[in-house]
């Protein structure tokens, strides 16, 4: 066989072979930050271990020099030429086993796809400049330099870096020599511990940063933006006392010398454009977010890091876990906070995600790298945690608290069956092997409780699914709870056993009226069907204010998603709403302002007569909310409240939102909205510029008067915050003249909105304006596969602007267009964004059925109201 004809047959294989593995790579790079390109070397250490003449690498974006491909042999003798680019294959004289090395030479673009080794933009003294930025996870470190770019390939990595003498270099380890030449200064690192190539990181640009050390001696440093080092004290703090506390947690020490975080402007995963948030904001609920983001980050150096998956198929495990113990880091570090309400929403989007026929096991083969970017979804990171959440609740505390040896699943199942007692393996394979999740319905039966479980799906069809489920039951009090593992399809339960279990044999005859709650604080991962009965009780419970606000959550998105699937009327589900109408909590008020959104484009399209109706029964709930609650104790709702009374037509809301937006834009200084530099009160400023006018819908956006828009724009163009530039593009979204939906979504592919921030001006598209930006979409859709097409952000464009439809022919129309389009990283979410535009259809034809729908409104919008 010719030496082409053997090199073709490794072109477009999913899997590098394994007959050469490497041991040690010796990286130097030169990024010139004012052209945008990088020149490196690599040596690579490998040892040969199959009978082979041929290495085969990734590569992906560079040109590798001419010439510069060798092999030497452990004899020193060097042979080898260069192939093929991408991949890049190298052939050698001989087959002889062992170690060996080969060197390539190569270079490359920083790009701006923030991905592989790329370029993110600042303004330094109101000059605009370049820094230089690796983002490698799951597989882009082959954008940087030549390299075995799976997981499983382990290796040391000594890295040098070439810059300029006045910037700050960054790499995993300390710096261990620096030589200066003139204006360019080398920096030689520390070799690394064994680890994978996505986790070889490179920074280099302008930086300040605070330090301090944590109690092992570990130096821990935030990089930040010059002249804000003050700014970067609470990601220091959190990360010290983090880092203390995964230290005895896992019983393992943290294993690198050095602990850097940095704020980057532009970073994919919108971890450190968080940590931008967090070095402005001082507010409460961005610090709950900050501290969640930092401890998931370093819970990664326990669990999936320095230890981590052979491939991708237990990627879930890696951010699973970080997910969730990020928040058990979180609560101990700040109990007060209580931060596991937050946590429902992790679990509620794992939730709708995983209800889709669409959707995908927790573990799922992974077959190609190409494929690899569709599974960082909410399956992996928040159906993860949320499993991970229910095992914890199930087995106690204590079964968690070791040190995690190895990220495959089924080690980590021996563990926690061996120490618990229970079949753990058997009850978490009916989570991670099978896609979606039961629906478990509840009904009482003279002195028995009936339960069944079937597969939930938010199309209402029937699933196949059968899990083994923890079934948690509190029965009229949280004093204590009946606990039970669902095993079968069905299974009835006494009332007696619960009732002798919670309150004794002499109090039975007083439970026949107390209300019954499964799935205690929701910390299971599956929703609950309650029949009429004990539908009723929840709803006194609720007006009662009996239950606990996790509780109150559960049952209000329960029933919205039955509702969806049409398994729930309507008409019930508005009546079950009544019963928060003196809601005060922002976990559960957030919760109902989200749905309310999306009921009044349900609504809009199946019966637009009532839809002023319901508008006006959303606006009595919220009103109350909004006049009651006075500056809440941890995150701000108050903003989301006069937002989504703005939205919903309540006329002095909407009075109040002009007069503060029109009173801003002639004094910036004003009272009513501090400026954007006003970083102590900036996340109020953000909730009054939404309640006060920044939606073109109160600002008197249309295509014969665009004052409004361009107000916004100078806004957005004057604003130095990140988070005030994506809440102006989110504002703008919302317009509802179709003309100046154009306008706004054209705006989004010019130069001035950051790549990662053209999603913000997707999401929350107005109803009006959704023909609009799906004819955009096609319009522009070889831009934007161009432009987007290599990561998982595209799939963000056709999520959020096919989703939102709610007919079957428009389903029709978006997979004609598509099939001659896709491609593997994105057909997963097409499929997705089709089946949510089927639910929707579906949903919509419910609700016209629906002859309950009138009589209740009216009898809601009584002078009484309905009790």
């Amino acid at each position: 066989m010719s030496g082409t004809q053997s090199v073709d047959l490794f072109k477009g294989q999913s899997r590098l072979p394994k007959f050469a593995v490497p041991k040690r790579y010796d990286l130097r790079l030169t990024p010139d930050l004012a052209a945008c390109k990088f020149t490196g070397t690599v040596c690579v250490v490998v040892d040969i271990v199959g009978d082979t003449k041929f290495l085969v690498l990734n590569a992906a974006d560079l040109v590798v020099t001419e010439g510069s491909v060798s092999f030497r042999n452990q004899d020193s003798s060097q042979v080898g030429y260069q192939i093929s680019a991408n991949p890049v294959i190298a052939v050698r004289e001989g087959s002889a086993l062992g170690e060996g090395t080969i060197r390539i030479g190569f270079s490359g673009i920083l790009n701006d796809q923030m991905k592989g080794f790329y370029r993110s933009t600042y303004e330094y003294n109101g000059e605009k400049k370049n820094m230089a930025v690796t983002q490698f996870e799951p597989a882009d470190a082959r954008r940087c330099f030549p390299c075995w770019d799976e997981p499983a390939f382990k290796a040391t990595f000594k890295i040098t870096l070439e810059v300029p003498h006045d910037l700050v270099a960054l790499s995993n380890m300390p710096v261990v020599e620096e030589k200066l030449n003139g204006l360019v200064k080398t920096l030689f690192f520390e070799e690394s511990p064994i680890m994978s190539t996505y986790l070889v990181a490179v920074v280099v640009g302008l930086f300040d940063y605070v330090e301090d050390t944590a109690s092992d001696g570990t130096k821990v440093r935030v990089y930040c933006q010059v002249g804000k080092t003050s700014q970067g004290n609470f990601a220091l703090d959190v990360a010290v006392k983090t880092l203390d506390l995964y230290t005895r947690y896992f019983s393992v020490p943290y294993s690198l010398p050095k602990l850097d975080m940095v704020a980057i402007p532009d970073f994919l995963p919108g971890l450190w454009r968080i940590m931008v948030w967090l070095l402005i904001v001082k507010q409460l609920c961005f610090m709950m977010i900050v501290a969640v983001v930092v401890a998931h980050e370093l819970a990664h150096q326990w669990f999936g890091n320095l230890v981590t998956m052979e491939w991708w198929t237990h990627l879930w495990l890696n951010e699973g876990f970080a997910t969730w113990v990020s928040y058990l880091a979180a609560d101990s570090l700040f109990p007060e906070w209580k931060i596991w309400t937050q946590f429902l929403d992790e679990t509620t989007e794992g939730l709708r995600l995983d209800a889709l026929e669409e959707s995908h096991p927790i573990e799922v083969d992974v077959n190609h790298a190409s494929e690899i970017d569709e599974i960082f979804d909410d399956i992996s990171y928040r159906k993860g945690a949320s499993v991970i959440r229910m095992l914890h609740s199930y087995l106690g505390a204590e079964c968690f608290q070791y040190a995690c040896s190895n990220a495959k699943t089924e080690d980590l199942w021996s563990v926690l069956e061996e120490e618990s007692g229970v079949p753990v393996k058997m009850l978490m394979n009916s989570w991670t092997k099978q896609k979606g999740y039961p629906v478990v319905t509840v009904k009482i039966k003279e002195n028995s409780l009936e339960f069944e479980q079937s597969q939930f799906l938010s199309s209402g069809s029937n699933g196949e699914g059968q899990w083994m489920v923890p079934i948690t039951i509190c029965h009229g009090s949280y004093e204590s709870q009946k606990n039970f593992l669902l095993k079968t399809t069905s299974e009835n339960l006494q009332i007696g056993e619960v009732g002798v279990s919670l309150f004794g044999k002499e109090d039975h005859d007083k439970l026949e009226n107390h209300w019954i709650k499964l799935n205690v604080d929701q910390t299971g991962f599956y929703r609950v069907k309650y029949d009429d009965v004990l539908t009723a009780r929840l709803r006194s419970a609720i007006e009662g204010k009996q239950l606990s606000v996790a509780d109150r959550f559960g049952i209000l998105d329960d029933s919205y998603a039955l509702c969806m699937a049409c398994k729930l009327p309507l008409s019930s589900f508005l009546s079950l709403v009544d019963s928060f109408r003196e809601e005060l909590e922002y976990t559960v008020l957030s919760q109902l302002i989200a749905i309310s959104y999306k009921v009044v484009r349900i609504v809009a399209d199946a019966t637009p007569e009532l839809l002023g109706d319901v508008k006006q029964i959303f606006i009595n709930l919220f009103q109350f909310s909004a006049e009651e609650r006075r500056g809440p104790p941890r995150c701000n709702v108050t903003g989301e409240l006069l937002t989504v009374l703005a939205e919903l037509g309540h006329d002095s809301t909407r009075d109040e939102a002009l007069k503060r937006f029109a009173v801003f834009l002639d004094d910036r200084n004003t009272p009513l909205l501090p400026p954007d530099t006003r970083k102590d009160s900036h996340a109020v400023v953000v909730d009054d510029f939404s309640a006060g006018g920044i939606c073109c819908c109160d600002a008197g956006v249309d295509a014969s008067n665009r004052s409004g828009y361009e107000s916004l724009l100078r806004i957005y163009r004057e604003a130095d915050l990140s988070q005030e530039k994506g809440r102006v593009l989110s504002s703008l979204a919302c317009c509802p003249d179709p003309q100046m939906v154009l306008v706004v979504l054209n705006f989004l592919l010019s130069s001035e909105v950051r790549s990662q921030d053209v999603f913000y001006g997707l999401a929350g598209g107005s109803r009006e304006g959704r023909e609009t930006a799906w004819q955009w979409l096609k319009d522009n859709w070889e831009h934007i596969s161009k432009t987007w097409g290599s990561g998982f952000l595209i799939g963000r464009f056709i999520s959020s602007i096919v989703s939102p439809f709610s007919s079957e022919e428009k389903a029709e129309e978006v997979s004609e267009f598509f099939s001659t389009r896709s491609r593997p990283n994105i057909a997963r979410t097409l499929r997705q964004s089709i089946e949510r535009v089927r639910i929707n259809s579906n949903w919509v034809q419910h609700v016209r059925l629906d002859d309950s729908l009138p009589p209740l409104i009216n009898a809601l919008l009584s002078p009484t109201g309905k009790r």
